[in-house]
């Protein structure tokens, strides 16, 4: 029976970026994922996105940049041109400094936005901003469904790849917000995945009513996956680190309702 014809999608990595704790890169952070004894916790430090022009680089807030930076590495390993991909881009937080500044600027007395920071505000500006560097004029979808971000990102971006019959981009990123909205939204740190998906049988996904969503099986990548939305990606990394065989169940929506993903 076909993956269609089981209701399932199928596709294939042919490339992967990764920015988070303790995982400076995907090329650096595999080995790590591999062998989880390996991983030590360290702040995550995102590199200047150089695809972006000085100026964009001092607009551009953490979100965008991380996106950028993730995206680039999932192109370059998968060997194509970024201008040709459809994308989707998905986000728990959007982008939080932004929010909070605001905030801070409409509760103040003269109410005064700037547009930088308006324009910086909405939720595609991590896609806009990576479509305008790389003049790609393919669709682009932004995604949020709280801490199940990554799922509904990933879903989408295999539906698109299987459906256009091409590679897909799909990138996830998260980074915390300032006091006081990190205390009612607190996430531990910055995590972005990339993930450029096309036609093929290697991942199988679907959806599923219950199951346990999967764990890292370390403590402290667990508290990674716990922590930042975008990270529910880690069992799923692990996975492709391995090369499989695996199921991972990743957090979805609705009552029950799990994306099974089997590798």
């Amino acid at each position: 029976m076909s993956a269609a014809a089981s209701g399932e999608l199928a596709v294939d990595v042919c490339g992967i970026g990764l920015v988070g704790p303790g995982l400076e890169s995907w090329a650096a952070g595999a080995a790590r994922l591999r062998d989880p004894a390996t991983w030590q916790a360290a702040p995550t430090a995102v590199p200047a996105p150089m695809r972006l022009p000085a100026t964009e680089r001092r607009r551009a807030g953490a979100v965008v940049k991380l996106s950028i930076v993730v995206a680039d590495e999932a192109c370059a390993m998968a060997g194509l041109e970024p201008a040709t991909l459809a994308s989707v881009f998905t986000s728990s937080t959007g982008e939080p400094a932004n929010c909070h500044v605001l905030c801070e600027a409409l509760a103040a007395p003269e109410r005064l936005v700037s547009p930088t920071r308006f324009t910086n505000s909405v939720h595609n500006a991590a896609g806009g901003y990576w479509h305008i560097a790389v003049q790609g004029r393919r669709p682009s979808t932004s995604i949020a469904a709280f801490d199940a971000s990554f799922a509904a990102g990933l879903l989408e971006a295999a539906a698109q790849a299987v459906a256009l019959g091409e590679p897909v981009l799909l990138v996830a990123a998260d980074v915390p917000y300032p006091e006081p909205l990190h205390a009612k939204r607190p996430l531990a740190d910055a995590f972005g995945v990339a993930l450029v998906l096309r036609p093929g049988t290697a991942l199988r996904l679907r959806l599923a009513d219950g199951g346990t969503p999967a764990a890292c099986g370390h403590a402290g990548l667990d508290a990674v996956h716990d922590a930042i939305p975008a990270a529910r990606a880690l069992p799923l990394l692990m996975a492709l680190a391995r090369g499989g065989p695996a199921r991972c169940v990743l957090e979805a929506w609705g009552a029950g309702a799990q994306l099974e993903v089997r590798l």
